[in-house]
């Protein structure tokens, strides 16, 4: 069984906060249900189109294999079941920096993925981050709920 990184139900809380930067692509800041967790993510409008106060199902993944084993890091086309069967829109990428800021109750850690230049930041918990290493290979999959 796919042990994942992370897991939670997101909802969409506002579309480029920054104003638009690219035609396709919407910057989207949403805030998770279980975790309270606030995420930044770059998503592709154009193949998946997201709005204002929807919710989404949003996990991190080391692997797409539902046995657990490592990524290949090559696609072999074929009839296996993956993980990314059960979501909508799967990207993968690389974890580019982990930070904290603050202090005593009030630390928050920072977890910044890129995604072929489609970024996420992922901001909460201090010991959610610790399941996390630096330029380690990550799947972000999610499917509206």
């Amino acid at each position: 069984m796919v042990e994942t990184l992370f897991e939670d139900i997101f909802t969409v809380t506002q579309k480029d906060p920054d104003g638009k930067k690219f035609d396709r692509v919407n910057r989207i800041e949403a805030r998770s249900e279980q975790f309270d967790m606030y995420m930044l993510l770059d998503i592709n409008t154009e193949i998946y189109p997201m709005r204002v106060k929807e919710k989404f199902m949003m996990v991190l993944a080391s692997t797409l294999n539902l046995d657990g084993t490592p990524d290949t890091g090559y696609f072999i086309q074929g009839n296996k079941k993956s993980l990314a069967d059960k979501f909508e829109y799967v990207m993968h990428g690389k974890l580019y920096r982990i930070s904290e800021e603050g202090s005593g109750k009030h630390v928050k850690a920072d977890i910044f993925v890129s995604f072929g230049g489609l970024l996420m930041q992922l901001r909460g918990d201090p010991s959610i981050a610790a399941k996390f290493e630096l330029d380690q290979k990550i799947f972000i999959l999610i499917r509206k709920v």
